[in-house]
């Protein structure tokens, strides 16, 4: 037998032994490189599930966004007899527009003089009705009607108003004009010395000597707002009123109220329902001075 030079004889079968011993481990690498992975596998998805555990119950414990009450409207007037009754006539559109609705505009009216503590209001349809059945269809046009508007209903006050301006489109504007008419002796401060007799003995006539009511043709009270969205005081008197009333954690805030015209309606009204009131707190504080028994 022929034996090739530098070739031992059991070197084919050691080659053949090592070549299985190499591919052994091999597979072996390659077993322990996938476990390996599946392992890491397992450990971050653990790690995420863990995470995602503690994140829930952190959101779960995390307090929520904390409750704030809007700002209140308080009404001036004596309340020992009770609240008193307003009724609101739908407002004339004199904006120039014909898509401003006054009936929408009047329910927010409605809606915000019933915020009003110390203040009920009758629905307008009521109201419409009332100034249906007295012939008023077309409005209201002189002080006597809203009186006997107040009579029909059993009201203290008629609230009269006009749409001034309206602009729904971003930013939007409106404008209101109201007028409040009272009955007489309603919404007045009571005094308990309405009449001096001692005082009435020495004048020479009784001019002068018993309380006087604003309710001689014209309105207690009247204020007009132009409320443009642009205007950076009408912003903040708008993030004001939508403190309470919108959700904090919302995408728009207190700007949704700039951003729908049917919610930018419900704050013009309360602000000017609100600017009335503030009248009606100055004209009562008057009312001692100018309309006291010694007058």
């Amino acid at each position: 037998m022929k034996i090739t030079p530098g070739v031992s004889r059991g070197s084919m079968p050691h080659d053949d032994t090592r070549t299985g011993t190499d591919a052994r481990l091999r597979l072996w690498q390659d077993a322990m490189t996938s476990a390996q992975t599946m392992l890491n596998r397992v450990i971050t998805i653990a790690m995420l599930a863990s995470m995602l555990v503690v994140h829930t119950a952190c959101s779960m414990t995390k307090e929520r966004d904390p409750l704030t009450p809007p700002g209140v409207i308080v009404s001036p007037y004596d309340a020992t007899q009770g609240d008193v009754l307003w009724a609101v006539i739908p407002p004339l559109n004199e904006s120039g527009t014909s898509i401003a609705d006054p009936n929408e505009v009047g329910d927010a009216i409605v809606a915000a003089v019933q915020q009003i503590r110390g203040v009920r209001c009758l629905p307008l349809n009521r109201t419409i009705d009332a100034m249906r059945s007295l012939g008023f269809l077309g409005g209201i046009e002189t002080s006597s009607d809203a009186h006997q508007i107040a009579e029909y209903l059993g009201a203290d006050g008629v609230l009269v108003g006009s749409i001034t301006a309206y602009d729904p489109y971003d930013p939007p504007t409106l404008g209101l004009a109201l007028a409040l008419y009272a009955k007489p002796g309603a919404m007045a401060q009571t005094t308990s010395a309405s009449l001096d007799t001692r005082a009435l003995t020495s004048a020479f006539s009784d001019f002068g000597t018993t309380a006087r009511h604003n309710f001689a043709g014209q309105p207690v009270s009247v204020v007009s707002e132009h409320l443009d969205g642009r205007n950076h005081e009408v912003q903040y008197a708008a993030r004001a009123y939508a403190e309470g009333r919108s959700e904090r954690q919302s995408a728009m805030q207190w700007r949704i109220y700039l951003a729908s015209m049917d919610l930018y309606t419900q704050f013009a009204a309360h602000h000017t329902v609100g600017r009335l009131i503030d009248e009606e707190w100055l004209r009562l504080a008057r009312q001692p001075a100018s309309e006291g028994a010694y007058d």
